[in-house]
């Protein structure tokens, strides 16, 4: 079985690479030919731990290949991926530019049938869209061939997106005849034979299945941080809390941690195009809007503290910052609350020297010489008046604090994922502020 993927992002490629991992034969494409030209070469245009490994492993075997010829790829190929970008509009909108361009490049150049599978998210009726571009094309040529369209939404965590992909939770496939059925099963063969389940649905129940599974994570993080906001308010403990709630089965234990708020590739934009899409047709997604304004304030409360804490005066202060991504074990910046963070402290004024382990290149093509990049996690404590805390990386959980108290101008920690201790922290001599506790007490 031969399959093509279009569009090296972070789901094109990671969905490809795990394709040929067990054993399916990959070509993946993209206009960018820098970026093919650096994957043959081994280099990797995103941070996912293993891939790294995974790509060279199957482009050594010849499984997985890298193109910018989308036409060359359809001769002998069963199933094209679409897996290009969506980018949000300014209403909040899915950019579906790109995923209609594909499917009319499919339709210019395809000669036999095929399966054409939308991966990207995109909203409710997309897949009717494909069809049209792929049907007209087809008629501007003047020939009749046969395909079919699918929706395979991906439910890809970044920093665990190649044990998601080849242990998935459920594979959700939306499609509309029998031989496209027939062939997502063969493809998803290696993973159905150890347990992995396949859900077959219309298409449409398909595409929206993806917008309500993230909306869903969404709205569990917006709610514990608002829960948080309270405990702090009332005196209560947002960590005894979440693990009062989290033992509860119908709750469970995922995404009830307190911090400062979802950011990211997936969420902010799949939250922002489920509200359009409600929108268009008449309906006000309430729970929605709340949870995404919810998410909006939540970005600031580090720098709220901050405010409190300094009597409304940060200028000239300076902050070190540890943790750039917006989530440990990737080096994604987009939505990342250190961005709010960082513009908020200088446009009071104050200077922010940061670290991360993954992420700084991304971070600099976002912020440039605007704020201090430092070699390592205490290189940005020296002479800093204080530390705030925004992604969670491991190497950050268990720290030398006798150091951090010797090279910051004050024992100062604002923590925006509380991983830390209150008490212990107070007795070490630190003055401590997280999310959802009031250290005051």
């Amino acid at each position: 079985m031969k399959i093509t993927i279009v569009g090296t992002g972070y789901v094109g490629l990671v969905t490809g690479t795990c394709f040929s991992e067990v054993g399916i034969e990959v070509t993946c494409v993209d206009i960018d030919k820098t970026k093919i030209e650096n994957l043959k070469k081994g280099i990797i245009p995103i941070y996912e731990p293993g891939l790294e490994d995974m790509v060279h492993r199957n482009y050594e075997k010849n499984r997985l290949h890298f193109s910018t010829d989308l036409a060359s790829t359809l001769e002998d190929c069963d199933v094209v991926f679409s897996a290009v970008g969506t980018p949000p509009g300014e209403d909040g909108s899915a950019d579906l530019k790109y995923v209609i361009e594909v499917a009319r490049n499919v339709g210019r150049n395809m000669n036999n049938y095929l399966l054409m599978v939308t991966k990207s998210t995109v909203p409710v009726g997309t897949s009717i869209k494909v069809k049209n571009a792929i049907q007209e094309e087809l008629d501007k040529r003047g020939v009749n061939i046969e395909f079919d369209v699918a929706s395979n939404p991906e439910f890809l965590k970044e920093g665990d997106a190649i044990n998601d992909f080849l242990k998935p939770d459920r594979i959700v496939v939306g499609l509309e005849s029998e031989r496209a059925e027939n062939l997502m099963k063969q493809l998803y063969k290696p993973f159905t034979m150890n347990g992995h389940p396949i859900i077959f649905m219309d298409i449409t129940s398909s595409e929206m299945t993806k917008y309500a599974a993230n909306s869903m994570l969404a709205t569990k993080i917006s709610f514990m941080n608002d829960m948080a906001n309270l405990c702090e308010i009332v005196g209560a403990n947002i960590n005894f809390v979440r693990r009062g709630i989290g033992s509860d089965s119908r709750i469970g234990n995922k995404f009830i941690y307190p911090g400062t708020g979802y950011g990211g590739s997936c969420f902010p934009k799949d939250v922002k195009a489920l509200i359009k899409t409600a929108l268009d047709y008449d309906y006000n997604l309430r729970v929605l809007m709340a949870v995404e304004e919810v998410n909006n304030s939540q970005k600031s409360i580090l720098y709220d503290k901050m405010v409190k804490f300094y009597n409304n005066d940060l200028k000239g202060k300076t902050i070190a910052i540890w943790g750039l991504s917006f989530k440990p074990q990737t080096d994604d910046m987009r939505e990342a609350p250190s961005l709010v963070v960082i513009d908020k402290l200088l446009q009071a004024g104050a200077n922010v020297k940061a670290y991360d382990p993954v992420a700084m290149n991304e971070a600099k093509k976002v912020l440039g010489d605007k704020i201090e990049y430092s070699k390592d996690q205490f290189d940005a404590l020296i002479d800093a008046d204080c530390l705030v805390i925004i992604t969670e990386w491991p190497e950050f959980k268990f720290p030398n604090f006798n150091v951090i108290s010797k090279l910051l101008k004050e024992p100062l920690i604002f923590d925006g994922r509380n991983i830390y201790d209150v008490k212990e922290m107070k007795h070490k001599g630190f003055k401590y502020f997280c999310i959802g506790v009031d250290t005051n007490k």
